[in-house]
């Protein structure tokens, strides 16, 4: 790759307030925290509130990432906003965000990659940085996921949540940045998790709603299976990219879907788990948030040092996955 090294300077996160537990659950589907627990190892997930968007919640993370890398909005030169819970069908949600921010008259526009939202939207990002086309651009992930769940489904009314990160990429002025990235996509399992109904294929009717098309639906055990062995391949293929082994790793960021997915792959890499950041028995599965969220987490707890090499991966609805290598 040529051109200047993209480097995240800055991150940010907002989590909502309002938390639903296991034992919430218990009450609303057929479920218990041990099987909850068990099979996916989150204990609770937090949700937005009745009046809450994905611009409230990217609002929020991107405030707090401006104001850690000491910049306003109006030094930004690119608004890139991962999400597949926009405040509505059209004007994305970046656009939103960018006049409430009091951004100047920059690019703005929304990315739809499901989990991998994030480190697609910052991959692209490094990109415009490279060119030279552009200094500093923030990068979110946010999702109300809550808003389409179907709560009476207890195969996703468990894993899923709200939340969301922030990043404001900048050119590297060192060693330190972003190593390799690599990104993929298999829309033969399109699906595999989806929301049928809304867009152009199935249109909303009375019909629709009737038959709770508008919600989540996810077929777990393929989702699963497809999961494990994907993420192995992005992890490997970021790392062959970069010409990198896993002994050169020494923290790892996995997408917040599902405990026994994340320890396979951390297995794969041979990673102890005290060097994988694992907080979805906190906060759920977040989608594009989740990566964006466990990364400013993890900065924040004092979890990753300056020369650390950072391994991210994800794999999502599409089907798509990404992974990442950063010097930090």
């Amino acid at each position: 790759m040529k051109g200047k090294k993209a480097k995240i300077i800055s991150t940010g996160s907002y989590i909502p307030e309002t938390v639903i537990t296991n034992a919430d659950l218990e009450k609303m589907v057929d479920t218990s925290d041990e099987w909850i627990s068990t099979r996916t190892g989150i204990k609770k997930r937090h949700i937005a509130k009745k009046e809450e968007a994905a611009s409230d919640l990217a609002y929020y993370a991107s405030l707090k990432a401006l104001k850690k890398a000491g910049i306003s909005a109006r030094d930004l030169d690119m608004i890139i906003v991962a999400t597949i819970t926009p405040d509505m069908l059209f004007p994305a949600t970046a656009c939103i965000l960018q006049d409430r921010l009091g951004a100047r008259k920059v690019p703005a526009f929304d990315l739809e990659a499901a989990c991998s939202g994030f480190l697609y939207g910052v991959s692209i990002a490094s990109q415009f940085i490279r060119s030279g086309t552009c200094e500093t651009i923030l990068v979110v992930a946010s999702e109300t996921l809550s808003k389409i769940i179907d709560w009476r489904d207890r195969n996703t009314c468990v894993i899923f949540a709200d939340g969301a990160g922030a990043a404001i990429v900048r050119p590297s002025r060192d060693t330190s940045g972003i190593i390799s990235f690599y990104m993929g996509a298999d829309g033969g399992g399109a699906d595999l998790v989806g929301v049928p109904a809304g867009g152009s294929r199935m249109p909303a009717s009375i019909k629709t709603v009737q038959e709770r098309q508008h919600y989540m639906k996810m077929k777990g055990n393929e989702l699963f299976k497809r999961a494990v062995k994907v993420m192995i391949e992005a992890v490997d293929m970021a790392l062959k990219m970069g010409n990198l082994t896993y002994r050169d790793i020494d923290f790892f960021i996995p997408h917040q879907a599902n405990i026994r997915i994340i320890q396979a792959v951390t297995k794969r890499i041979d990673l102890p788990m005290e060097k994988v950041y694992i907080n979805l028995h906190e906060c759920g599965n977040m989608s594009a948030a989740s990566i964006a969220v466990a990364l400013d987490q993890a900065l924040d707890e004092g979890k990753i040092n300056k020369k650390d090499k950072v391994l991210l991966a994800s794999f999502g609805g599409g089907l798509t996955w990404a992974s990442m290598v950063i010097e930090w």
